[in-house]
């Protein structure tokens, strides 16, 4: 299920060939194959894709979400090179769901995570269906250790705690892992009720979960959200970020399983994104829910890439040493 990264998909535009101060991304990835044995990093972020949209088919939403990151990527090469010095950013290659095996690649992932985690490398990894952060969960809590307490936050529109009796699926994996593991917190921002039932509503609450309403977001000020997120996050050892592209207005983000009418502004969850990858107990990121084959323009690949950029520029992992997880 592991597919080794390629030189061959990062190209781009070059304005020098010598001058950094004109490269672009696709200029200064490196490649990281993770079948190979990894060396201690610092200071260093690996792109890790989920090709896998088969929890959204399960879920009946709009397939196409396993080819994000091989788009994501591509357009990701594009932009300009703003890292600062010393910071090393990899290509990690792909895990790729095999004949609707989805818990198999949820697994494959978790191991991908782990190493990377164990390394000293911020995984950031590139869905993919939102069934992606369950794998990323696994690989996190298997770097951790049981008995860290793990804080989840999800910018998203729903709360993906549907009941998985029937088997899991984009909609489910909160759930999952809430059910499993009791060391975790789960905070999720841009709730709308248009997405999520009454039912869903109260599960939420029988499960402790805090969110904020996409309402509160946009009509408030920033500042209350920004202190949730400081008082969650400070309250774990150690946060994993989860990024649903349904949570943006189906105006900038149409390339959705699930297009929101009334979703946040692309800066807003910009301003989001910053500030959870900025507090120090931040490990790792994932993206999700962007699907190429119904996007407008591009215009959701070409704003997942721009987020990707900002969770690079902005995560304190990279800005200085790091020690290896456990």
């Amino acid at each position: 299920m592991y597919q080794q990264p390629e030189k061959s998909r990062w190209t781009g535009r070059v304005d020098s060939v010598s001058d950094e101060r004109a490269f672009r991304l696709h200029q200064r990835i490196r490649l990281l194959d993770l079948t190979q044995p990894l060396a201690p990093m610092e200071q260093a972020a690996a792109l890790i894709g989920f090709a896998c949209d088969e929890g959204v088919r399960r879920n009946q939403g709009r397939q196409g979400a396993k080819e994000a990151p091989a788009a994501v990527k591509a357009a990701l090469g594009r932009l300009p090179w703003h890292l600062p010095q010393g910071v090393s950013v990899f290509d990690a290659g792909d895990v790729v769901c095999v004949d609707r095996r989805l818990e198999q690649s949820q697994a494959e992932l978790g191991k991908a995570v782990s190493r990377l985690l164990r390394s000293g490398a911020a995984p950031v990894v590139i869905g993919g269906g939102h069934e992606t952060a369950y794998g990323h969960y696994l690989g996190v809590r298997e770097a951790l250790g049981t008995d860290v307490r793990l804080g989840i936050i999800n910018i998203d529109a729903h709360f993906d705690l549907r009941p998985y009796d029937d088997g899991p699926t984009s909609g489910t994996m909160f759930r999952q892992i809430l059910d499993e593991d009791k060391q975790v917190g789960y905070c999720c921002l841009g709730i709308q009720k248009l997405g999520n039932t009454a039912a869903l509503f109260a599960d939420a609450q029988r499960y402790g979960c805090e969110y904020m309403l996409e309402e509160q977001l946009t009509a408030g000020p920033m500042e209350a959200a920004y202190e949730q997120i400081e008082r969650f996050a400070s309250t774990y050892d150690g946060v994993m970020l989860t990024i649903c592209m349904d949570a943006i207005s189906a105006a900038a983000a149409p390339g959705v399983s699930a297009p929101s009418p009334f979703g946040l502004a692309p800066s807003l969850v910009r301003a989001l994104i910053r500030r959870i990858v900025a507090h120090p107990n931040t490990i790792s990121v994932d993206l999700c829910e962007v699907n190429p084959l119904v996007d407008e323009g591009g215009k959701t690949v070409a704003l997942a890439a721009a987020f990707c950029l900002d969770i690079l520029l902005h995560f304190r992992r990279l800005q200085s040493r790091v020690e290896n997880v456990r």
